[in-house]
């Protein structure tokens, strides 16, 4: 068997990046009518990793500041956390793409 040496050969560069799934923030804002342990019990239920200790924290951000930040990661999943937020009657920011 003989290789030849001869044989035209090319490498093709990749030129695509991998475009980054957009990302976004889900911030609970405060009202008027619905209670820290209302709050906390959506916020434990719905935000997956959610600690009871930090669902009662961000309560009382909420409450203290006007807003806080529940969550933030890929938009996707944003987008269904603060529909089933809202669904809870929790009063929300749109979903801020970040």
């Amino acid at each position: 068997m003989v290789f030849s040496n001869t044989s035209p050969t090319s490498v093709l560069e990749s030129k695509t990046k991998k475009a980054k799934y957009p990302e976004a923030r889900v911030i609970v804002l405060d009202d008027n009518f619905n209670t820290f342990e209302h709050v906390a019990k959506c916020l434990l239920a719905i935000i997956p990793g959610m600690s009871e200790k930090r669902s009662w924290d961000l309560a009382i951000k909420v409450d203290k500041s006007g807003s806080a930040e529940v969550w933030r990661g890929n938009l996707e999943q944003a987008e269904l956390y603060h529909e089933q937020l809202v669904s809870k009657g929790l009063t929300m920011a749109p979903i801020e793409k970040i």
